[in-house]
């Protein structure tokens, strides 16, 4: 009998079953490929995620495999500067593999205790007053009392749970991939730089030993589980630029669309969706992956609670209540983004008026934050603008803030020294420090970094410790 089950070990899963083990629960996750994702695609962390990296002490780890670059040209590759500014200590994107950045997660998992089984493919399922009965793809049945589906677009878990996918198909096709090109580097160049103030979706941009990322729309729409042919390459590559630069040898190709799609409840009963089985969207400002390692740190500690005993009675449905209106705002940013890159006369003119009031600060630091998932601020009630919006990682007496957040807990930072945590203790820590960087007296941090209370009653904080992490222990 496992506490939870999760399906697919991509980076929410695997970040999902680390926050879980941060509790001691116990955790299997279940993935259908027998071997790591093996194409060497390049994903970036935004700051948001670099945030929560750095709370659970994995920054470090994933800067040693990673290459940074400025959080700049991220909405609609329009190409505008970083504001200054910005309100974090990780104000930059960083560059990693995606098969690099899924062995270290699944890694940190691993060394919490997590149980991973590869070649495991959950075929259904069933769930009761109990818990969640889980059949594999050959036959084998296993019990937990929550499942939670982070097994990708076309999620079975999803599927078979019933829950609604609304949303748009896919209306254009793009080709991804890496491979060799056989003119110089000066041609292409010259030819990117023609063709990609018209064409957004069109690149080709040098990966080191005469290796190209090569990106290019394709002619119509295909089903994305066949992948493309080095001729389809070749042939829209000639459609576009009149020449396919000589591309030979490709290390894997790849196609994706534009569909976008939302899950209309993220909980059933006992089961749970989160990642890409929740929400699917285009990947134009490489929110996707950021936006599932994300639900994961929202959902574990609150799954992990319901466990443990000590969550409220509502505080497994503040995921959905939560991340589900996050996911329509990365919906729509990415549709109006996929706008924008229409070649057509109309679509273009809106990209011009764009990106001249993206020239006025605001609006440059409006779009970053929404992109980089900074901006969020979760309702909370009324208050303070700070609450219900992640504490970005500031100086205490101990170091940095986030260096306190590793295990997962809550946290009382204490600027009066006159709070206490009482039968909380042991889920929330406390540090009283009357020197930390705040310009209020004192905060309550969620173990997600989000300020659920501002304050310095102590009555007042009791009724908040209460909302967020149940009754005081004896």
């Amino acid at each position: 009998m496992f506490d939870v089950i999760i399906a697919g070990c991509g980076p929410t899963g695997a970040m999902l079953a680390a926050e879980l083990r941060l509790h001691d629960v116990r955790v299997l996750v279940l993935e259908k490929e027998t071997e790591p994702t093996s194409f060497v695609r390049i994903v970036g962390l935004h700051i948001r995620s670099l945030e929560l990296m750095a709370m659970r002490g994995l920054l470090d780890r994933l800067l040693q495999h990673g290459r940074q670059r400025p959080a700049a040209g991220f909405f609609a590759a329009i190409p505008k500067p970083a504001p200054k500014g910005l309100d974090s200590a990780y104000a930059y994107l960083l560059g990693i593999k995606q098969p690099t950045i899924e062995r270290l997660l699944e890694e940190h998992a691993t060394e919490l205790g997590a149980q991973v089984r590869r070649g495991c493919a959950v075929a259904g399922f069933e769930q009761d007053d109990e818990g969640v009965t889980v059949e594999l793809a050959d036959g084998e049945q296993l019990r937990s009392r929550y499942l939670v589906g982070c097994d990708g677009a076309r999620s079975t878990v999803r599927k078979r749970l019933g829950v609604g996918f609304p949303g748009e198909p896919s209306r254009n096709d793009t080709l991804m991939g890496e491979m060799k090109v056989g003119v110089p580097q000066e041609e292409i160049a010259a030819k990117v730089t023609e063709i990609s103030g018209t064409h957004q979706r069109f690149w080709l941009r040098p990966f080191g030993e005469g290796v190209y990322s090569v990106v290019v729309p394709a002619a119509g729409v295909s089903d994305r589980a066949e992948p493309p042919t080095l001729e389809d390459f070749q042939q829209e590559l000639r459609t576009i630029a009149g020449t396919d630069f000589g591309v030979h040898s490709p290390r894997w190709m790849s196609r994706f669309g534009d569909a976008t799609r939302l899950a209309e409840r993220y909980r059933v009963g006992r089961v749970l969706l989160a990642g890409d089985a929740a929400h699917i969207h285009p990947p134009t400002g490489g929110q996707g992956l950021n936006l599932g390692v994300q639900d994961a740190v929202n959902l574990g500690w609150k799954l992990a609670a319901q466990i443990r005993g000590w969550a409220p009675e509502t505080l497994l449905d503040t995921y959905h209540a939560e991340r589900h209106p996050v996911a329509e705002d990365v919906l729509d940013n990415t549709r109006a983004q996929m706008e924008l890159h229409s070649p057509e006369p109309g679509p273009q003119a809106v990209r011009r008026l764009l990106t001249e009031l993206m020239d006025f600060d605001e609006v440059n630091r409006h779009l970053i934050e929404k992109i980089t998932a900074i901006g969020i601020r979760y309702d909370f009630g009324a208050g303070p603008d700070l609450l219900g919006r992640r504490l970005r990682d500031i100086d205490v007496k101990q170091g940095n803030l986030y260096g306190l957040l590793h295990r997962g807990r809550g946290l009382l930072l204490d600027r009066t020294e006159r709070l206490t945590l009482g039968g909380w203790s042991d889920r929330v820590d406390y540090l009283a420090d009357p020197t930390a960087a705040l310009d209020v007296p004192c905060v309550l941090l969620r173990p997600d970094g989000h300020v659920a209370w501002i304050g310095d009653d102590q009555q007042d904080l009791d009724d908040q410790l209460s909302r967020w992490f149940g009754k005081p222990a004896d």
